[in-house]
């Protein structure tokens, strides 16, 4: 324990939360239990008593925010419903983003597909046979205007989930609101933007690091001026986790990161009290339920302290770690899919008890297909039932102080700290951004995700983790699943009108709107103006990043045995 902690102290910091609390806007809501028992909005040590270690979890709303950004918890304002959805064209995602918002979802997840993602065209040769297949084929600003008809862009919230063609595909759904008639400036949402995770797990980059930075250091500053509410980077442990990390792994790696770009921002002389509340994070709820709970509880503490300690910031919102949830994709099995509605559900409560700020649930179907519209439609409900039937929204951080999750708090925080001295121990410079790229350059993180995939997977084969209808419990009476299927007729409609929209645009203008990204390219300016002018006329995905590919060169990844 602390032995600056005193009994007055904690007395203190209670009455000082009470007074934060009764100044907080809360939900008119019933906080009772099913039986009518009146519960109260936070709990903690009881008046005078100090526990051990009580300053590292202190009270929600207050540094180190272990347990929770805010005073009053979910009582103030539930995570955000916002469930990751695309496949086949934008007509397509456009009638499925409509019914998760009717089936109540508050908010909207782009998934592109995999030529999107890779900055391809649907008629590059790269994309045939991909078109739509997991996610939605995005072209144009023509194809976002599609993705978003009749979805005021200017009144909800926008996740995208892209990160090598990112900033083209953010200034192509710019142009989308802008048509829409929306002053941009109040535009809110998260772009995921982080090519450090590609590098160490997704794999979908377009060219080397250095000018990946650059262009999230001009999108950092963009938003900054011109769109303060929007987050334009989300810096992602999900695909980290998904390749088979270990939860300790998946923090530190995932902060490690975070770190960097806090540096890149630093190094552009922008203000870390005005550019870090516009970092967001996305994680993964895996199927260990106390470790989950435990690992989001951990990351809230040591982003806050390390903001504060090392990179200078003294508000709390600079300090503050927000984060998106989505359940662990990878936990799903084929076998006896239904019981991926439990495991999803585990998942999501844990998310919840964590403190997530916005959560998605996976459908039962995805380790099939993309979801079919009744597997989301259980997704979105699963949700609904933990939000409005369970309880656990009536109080703030309700697990903490158990011995237990402390304790596992306390452990996936120093597994954490003894991974960042690893990375630090690679720099050239004693920066984390030196780490990774050392790191990068030489396939450690691979190298270490791959090693805990295999300790992970040799347990699974020995029987020493069990996996319910996969290696337990196989007796089943299932019956075959409908699964969503994407027809190849999409990929011929979406090539056709690609082609239709070359031809019909002012070829010159994008020409000339090419030609000035790319003199932005070449010189110290900030390339999203000239990117969104790009967007305006019509240019391509494909055609921006060729461009930019043929400026900056491609990637290729080292070698490791």
């Amino acid at each position: 324990m602390d032995a600056r902690v005193t009994h007055a102290e904690t007395d203190d910091g209670r009455q000082r939360w009470q007074r934060h609390f009764d100044q907080a806007r809360v939900r008119d809501a019933d906080f009772s239990t099913l039986s009518g028992v009146e519960v109260d909005p936070v709990y903690g040590p009881p008046q005078g008593a100090v526990p051990p270690g009580f300053d590292r979890i202190g009270w929600p709303g207050e540094y180190p925010f272990t347990r929770g950004l805010y005073p009053t918890g979910y009582r103030g304002r539930p995570w955000t419903i916002r469930q990751f959805s695309g496949f086949g064209s934008a007509e397509q995602t456009n009638e499925r983003y409509k019914m998760l918002l009717r089936a109540g979802g508050t908010g909207l997840s782009v998934a592109f597909d995999m030529p999107t993602l890779m900055g391809r065209d649907s008629d590059d040769p790269h994309s045939l046979g991909e078109v739509g297949h997991c996610g939605v084929a995005i072209d144009s600003a023509a194809d976002m205007d599609i993705l978003f008809a009749g979805i005021p862009l200017a009144d909800i919230t926008t996740s995208m989930t892209i990160s090598g063609p990112a900033v083209p595909a953010f200034c192509m759904y710019l142009a989308a609101a802008e048509r829409q008639g929306a002053d941009i400036g109040v535009l809110n949402g998260t772009l995921q933007t982080d090519i450090f995770k590609e590098y160490i797990a997704q794999k979908e980059w377009l060219f080397g690091p250095e000018p990946h930075l650059r262009l999230i250091g001009d999108l950092m500053e963009y938003c900054g001026r011109n769109i303060p509410a929007y987050k334009p980077l989300s810096v992602s442990g999900y695909h980290i986790r998904e390749a088979g990390s270990t939860a300790a792994q998946e923090l530190a790696f995932t902060l490690a990161d975070g770190f960097g770009y806090v540096e890149l921002g630093l190094s552009r002389g922008m203000d870390v009290e005005k550019f870090a509340p516009g970092l967001s994070f996305f994680f993964d709820a895996h199927i260990d339920f106390f470790e989950e709970i435990a690992k989001f509880r951990a990351a809230r503490r040591i982003w806050a302290r390390w903001m504060r300690d090392k990179y200078g910031a003294r508000t709390e919102r600079a300090q503050w770690l927000r984060f998106h949830t989505q359940t662990a994709g990878v936990s799903l099995t084929a076998q006896q899919p239904d019981n991926n509605v439990v495991r999803t559900a585990i998942e999501a409560l844990a998310a919840v008890l964590g403190g997530t700020n916005s959560l998605h649930t996976n459908a039962l179907d995805e380790v099939l297909a993309l979801p079919s519209e009744k597997a989301a439609e259980i997704a979105v409900r699963t949700q609904q039932v933990i939000m409005e039937e369970t309880g656990v929204l009536n109080v703030a951080d309700p697990l903490g102080g158990s011995w237990y999750l402390e304790a596992l708090t306390d452990r996936l925080e120093a597994e954490a700290e003894e991974i960042f001295g690893r990375i630090l121990a690679m720099s050239p410079d004693d920066s984390m951004t030196g780490g990774i790229l050392r790191g990068i350059e030489e396939g450690w993180f691979s190298a270490e995700i791959a090693e805990a995939a295999f300790g992970y997977q040799k347990k699974l084969e020995k029987g020493d983790k069990k996996v319910v209808g996969v290696n337990c419990h196989t007796d089943t009476t299932e019956q075959p699943l409908e699964i969503l299927r994407v027809s190849h007729e999409v990929e011929r409609e979406q090539v056709s009108a690609l082609k239709r929209r070359r031809a019909e645009r002012d070829q010159a203008a994008v020409d000339a709107a090419l030609e000035a990204m790319m003199a932005a390219a070449r010189s110290t300016e900030n390339m999203v103006p000239a990117m969104l002018g790009a967007a305006r006329a019509e240019a391509t995905l494909g055609e921006i990043c060729d461009a930019l590919r043929a400026e900056w060169g491609g990637y290729s990844e080292p070698p490791s045995f």
